[in-house]
Order: C-alpha cells, then structure tokens, then sequence
C-alpha cells in the first residue's frame, strides 16, 4: 500500500552499513550512530507478510520511545531522538545473540508447548494443572536465539551458558534487567487497565562495555496484553481473552491456513484487512499510552523520513 514504508532504500551522509530486518531497516553511521527505521512490514512466524500496515511503524515507534524513557532509570538503553515520528536514533551496541522473553501468563507459544504436553520450556519448569492464559506464580524467562534469518529457537539457560553465547556475569544482568523491566511495564500497564502479559528483550554492549538495552520494548510486536476488566471471568468459563498484541494476525492467518510451514502460502490481504489491523494498532497505542494517536501526513511518507532524517544527522 502506497501510504505504508514497506521498503527504505537511502543513502544518508557517513553511511556505513544497512540492514534489513524483518520489520525495521537500520542505517549506521560512522559506525557509531543508528538510524532506525519501524516500516510498516509485520511479520508474523517468522514470515513478512506481502502488505504493509498503515501506521505501523509510527505506532511502535512512539510506544517503544516512551517505554525507553519510562524505564531509563532500570537499565540504560540506546536510544538518543526520535526526529520523526517513525525513526529512533541512537547509539551502536554489539548485541547479545539472545531475546530474553519473559512470560507472566501460559498463552502463545508456551500455551501451545504445553497443551502438545510438554512441561518444560527452555528448561523451565512449567506447573501441571494449568488451563489456557493463567497466571504464572513467578513470571518465566524463555529466552530464545537471535536469527538474523529463519526461525528464533527455543534455548535454555543451561545452553546459552555451556556454549558460550553470553557470559555467565553478563547473563544473570540480563535476567535481572528482564525481571525489572517486565515489572515495570506491567505496574503502568495495569494503571492503563491493561495486563503485560508476556513480552521480550535485547541488550547489547555499548562502546564502553555497559550492558545497554536495545531495540523496542513494550509494543505489539514484542508483546501481548489482555484487558484486566473481564479477565478472571474469562479464565473461570474457559473463554478466549479480548487481547491486543499480534497474536490476532496470527489467528487469522491459522484460520486461513497458514502456519509458517513448508507448502503454505500466505492468504491475500485485502486494503480492507490491513486497515482493520493498523485499527488495532491504533487501539493498542491509545490504550497502552493514555494519548490519542495522531496520525502523520503519509502522503509521502518515505520523502518525509528521509527529511526529517537529514535534519537530524546536519546538526
């Protein structure tokens, strides 16, 4: 859709570098700086879908800017400007090859494990007897790996530690700041009548050394929410929970017969769809942020990125 960045392609002044993510395009400058974009690609099993979603990358962008601000006084991060509504700036970390998923609720990923049976999850224990989006007593860190491309695999600690991923000093840090964090994101979640049900993390080390978290935190790419009101209802009569995360793009693309697996094919997706999900999208922020969303021109929306962008780096 021509009123969604689902491609970049500049070439901004002391360019060293370009990447492309599943759902971000990150420039690096001097190799120090990176610019960030959040297009409007989304991604779902580790698939993007062929069609972007309008608004997007604005919404995660301006909820992962406020997250980083709200939680700078728990762990450092990279982040420096937001000179567009769409691009965060900052500075180059060298990442830790691990997303540090942490779950307060049996649901996705880890519902589906253990419906199959499974009681353990990255070599965490999960307790018998529990039904779909309970409680966890303590919240569990699964993480995964990092894949630049393919599928990001289930790993324990135990693993991450024998083959040297991270350092034993460095990880306990991690698992610290993953703790706080989720903590924190789910005390101004519940102000919002929201529950942070299960999110994840990247760090990496800044020049100096210091463990510095990275990326986004808190948006509806890396994270699920339910609605307090009606919740405990919902688990006692066995119901689905009203959520606002991707896990709805998800279902949508099951019920229409795709999974990720080999011999599918993504279902088409109409204008029509991808305006009820950037609808979500909108849903999310507002809720998430307590601010009315304020659409930007996207008129010429890449033109305008690459301005705001220009700016920015010749002051």
């Amino acid at each position: 859709m021509s009123n969604s960045i689902t491609k970049t392609n500049f070439n901004f002044p002391n360019q060293t570098k370009f990447y492309k993510g599943k759902v971000r395009d990150v420039y690096t400058i001097n190799n120090e700086t990176l610019v960030m974009v959040a297009s409007d690609r989304i991604s779902a099993f580790d698939h993007v879908l062929p069609e972007g979603i309008p608004y997007k990358g604005q919404v995660l962008s301006q909820i992962a800017a406020k997250f980083l601000t709200a939680t700078a006084d728990i762990v450092p991060n990279w982040m420096d400007a937001t000179p567009d509504p769409s691009v965060t700036i900052g500075k180059m970390c060298e990442t830790f090859m691990v997303e540090m998923v942490i779950r307060g609720y049996l649901t996705g990923h880890a519902w589906r494990e253990y419906k199959a049976g499974k009681r353990i999850l990255c070599g965490v224990a999960m307790p018998d007897g529990m039904v779909e989006n309970q409680k966890f007593n303590t919240p569990l860190i699964t993480p995964t790996t990092k894949e630049d491309v393919g599928h990001d695999e289930d790993i324990s600690r135990e693993e991450i530690l024998a083959q040297g991923i991270v350092a034993e000093a460095d990880y306990i840090q991690l698992e610290e700041y993953t703790r706080a964090l989720f903590q924190r994101g789910t005390e101004i979640a519940a102000a919002k009548g929201l529950i942070l049900v299960d999110t994840k993390y990247e760090f990496g080390k800044d020049k100096n050394g210091v463990i510095t978290l990275i990326d986004e935190i808190h948006t509806p790419d890396s994270s699920r929410y339910f609605y307090i009101e009606g919740y405990e209802d919902k688990i006692a009569n066995g119901t689905p929970q009203k959520q606002l995360s991707k896990e709805f793009v998800r279902q949508w693309l099951i019920e229409n017969g795709f999974q990720g697996k080999e011999g599918q094919s993504i279902p088409d997706m109409s204008e029509e769809y991808c305006n009820s999900v950037s609808e979500r999208y909108i849903e999310l922020y507002e809720y998430i942020t307590g601010d009315k969303f304020v659409k930007e021109d996207v008129s010429d929306v890449i033109n305008r990125v690459e301005k705001n962008v220009l700016n920015y780096l010749a002051q």
